[in-house]
């Protein structure tokens, strides 16, 4: 099984990191340089084609075996008021993923991917983070190493997505110590808490970032205190899938977050990653900018469980499909290029 035993695994991994097969992405442009069609005419559609091929390794890039892996995690810090519901609507909604009802089931199906949703410790939530780590090391370690066993070989893509009231306090607090900025700036309403609720927010981070002010600026330890256990799972996925080459695409602010502390010291390290969407949270917009990822879509959601990013595999694969699938100018018998 992927785990990480140590802090220096998760160290050795987020310093190793894998590289595109230059070759591959190189017979992928010519090829889309050879498809009847003016250059450059399908936009976007061309890049992400293009960079299936330098991931998957090779020049005809395929999603046979997709998975969504939607990871859930309880926090302390809901003792604060930060969320608009109780920490009991996480066990809630994982049981709603098993039987098949959340919006998550539906465009999974949709999308062609496996759903795997990953609990984790529901009924231990997280230590209050303004007062001491969110995580033990163990515990961080734990919920990396659960993030990574999702990542099996033959995947061709992975959608990592979340559940887990009160973590978009812990996505704002992450991306503060990460990248830095008031914490106002990286709060938004999350779950749909009104202007009191926003303002607790930020008092909450601003007390989490004060509370380990003093602790060591590594990815490891800004995650196990500060993230959460579904937070540090993404996290582990993620880093799995760069070893093992599976591009991913991230869902909203949360999951994307959970890459925040890795990009501050490895900013490489979204570079097999796609953004599924920009979210309605406000801060996400800023996140992406500072992960060097543009969305692929923008369609105002903010529900979470990695809902953008399955929708936006469709328009992936419509990606693919036309790379491989249309005719190039000599299968169609038209002379020159177009």
């Amino acid at each position: 099984m992927n785990s990480f035993a140590s802090p220096a695994d998760f160290d050795v991994a987020l310093q190793s990191l894998s590289v595109p097969d230059a070759e591959a992405a190189a017979a992928a442009r010519a090829r889309q340089g050879e498809l009847t069609k003016p250059p450059g005419s399908l936009g976007r559609l061309e890049d992400i084609a293009l960079f299936f091929a330098g991931w998957q390794g090779t020049e005809r890039p395929a999603i046979e075996r997709g998975r969504a892996a939607i990871f859930a995690g309880n926090h302390g810090m809901v003792v604060h008021g930060v969320s608009a519901f109780p920490a009991s609507v996480t066990q809630a909604m994982v049981a709603n993923f098993a039987a098949g009802g959340a919006a998550i089931n539906a465009l999974a199906g949709a999308a062609g991917l496996e759903l795997k949703v990953v609990p984790l410790d529901l009924d231990r939530p997280t230590a209050d983070f303004t007062t001491a780590p969110a995580m033990t090391g163990d515990e961080c370690l734990a919920a990396l190493s659960a993030g990574a066993a999702t990542v099996e070989p033959g995947l061709q893509l992975l959608v990592v997505g979340e559940m887990g009231i009160g973590n978009t306090t812990a996505a704002a607090a992450l991306c503060a110590r990460s990248f830095g900025g008031a914490p106002a700036s990286w709060v938004g309403p999350g779950t749909g808490v009104d202007a009191e609720g926003v303002a607790r927010k930020v008092a909450v981070v601003e007390r989490a970032l004060a509370c380990h002010a003093d602790a060591p600026r590594t990815p490891f330890e800004t995650l196990r205190r500060l993230g959460g256990r579904e937070i540090a799972a993404i996290a582990g996925a993620v880093l799995e899938a760069r070893k093992q080459r599976v591009p991913v695409v991230l869902d909203g602010f949360i999951s994307c977050a959970a890459l925040a502390p890795l990009a501050a010291a490895a900013p490489t390290i979204t570079d097999h990653c796609l953004a599924g969407h920009c979210s309605a949270e406000p801060g996400h917009l800023g996140l992406l900018a500072r992960l060097g990822l543009e969305p692929l879509l923008s369609l105002g959601l903010r529900l979470g469980e990695g809902s953008g990013a399955a929708l936006a595999v469709s328009l992936i694969r419509a990606a693919l499909a036309t790379h491989n699938g249309m005719a190039t100018f000599a299968e169609a018998g038209v002379a020159g290029s177009l």
